[in-house]
């Protein structure tokens, strides 16, 4: 018998060697009932990611649905302030209570734990990775519909721990025009291969700007890549959601759910019949 490799995609079944995979998943609070759990991921920051989360969220929550957002960006929370949510999370011996929009829907984020907004989160990775943990298992959700996690940029711990800790059905990319960006998607979506986790399709922001006078679309950034990078990597382009100061400006004053049309849309109506 040949000497083991530990690597068992090489050995056949009867290698005693050989273990089954292990789950990692963890449960969620007994209180709670989730759904579908959808992850919105980029390779890198900067090309809206939150902002596409917050408008999914609230597309969707607008359709009668139950909708939770986990804000998995420890380090760069910003989901509340997209949604106007300002009060501090609660807690019981049962769990943690998110808090809740105008609009119904739930959101956990480290700024609703924080004395002060604006305080800092210097912590290293694998307290960063538990904290997202503890999101999923200690947080009372009760019955969700949909979660959508906005994850931070990149392939490090959390992306990794959620991955690995939570039931994802699946992942949303989102890039920008730049070839730059695109690339670095690819590592996000090649991450998700690996780990198992479908990945749904893409979504390019800041595609175009839209000019208020003669309706032209200008592409400031360049021109659009996305078609290009989803016939690559063989996935849908979901949408190309345009460059909007009034989406930004209704995001920085709280205001996502209220902002019409709701670019995100057609994306929730999509993940609603699937």
């Amino acid at each position: 018998m040949s000497e083991c490799t530990h690597n068992c995609s090489t050995c056949g079944s009867s290698c005693s060697e050989r273990t089954e995979p292990v789950d990692l998943r963890k449960p969620a609070n007994q209180l709670s009932k989730i759904g579908k759990v959808i992850a919105v991921v980029s390779g890198k920051g900067g090309v809206g990611k939150s902002t596409v989360t917050c408008s999914l969220a609230a597309a969707m929550a607008a359709r009668g649905k139950k909708v939770a957002v986990l804000d998995a960006d420890i380090t760069g929370p910003s989901v509340p302030k997209a949604f106007g949510v300002h009060q501090k999370a609660e807690g019981s011996d049962l769990g943690i209570y998110p808090a809740v929009s105008r609009g119904g829907v739930e959101i956990m984020s480290l700024n609703l734990l924080t004395e002060r907004e604006t305080d800092p989160v210097v912590w290293r990775g694998p307290v960063i990775a538990g904290a997202v943990e503890q999101f999923w298992t200690d947080v009372i959700w009760g019955d969700v519909d949909y979660m959508f996690v906005d994850m931070p940029p990149g392939t490090g711990d959390v992306p990794l721990t959620v991955f690995q800790s939570l039931p994802v059905d699946g992942i949303i990319v989102v890039s920008a025009p730049q070839t730059l960006v695109g690339m670095i998607v690819t590592k996000a979506v090649r991450m998700a291969e690996l780990m198992d986790i479908p990945v749904l399709g893409l979504v390019e922001n800041y595609s175009y700007f839209k000019c208020p006078d003669c309706g032209k679309e200008h592409p400031i950034f360049g021109e659009s890549t996305i078609d290009a990078l989803g016939a690559q990597l063989d996935l849908p382009v979901l949408a190309k959601l345009p460059l909007d100061p009034a989406l930004a400006e209704a995001v920085d004053n709280g205001e996502v759910e209220g902002y019409q049309p709701n670019p995100m849309a057609g994306v929730a109506a999509m993940l609603d019949k699937a």
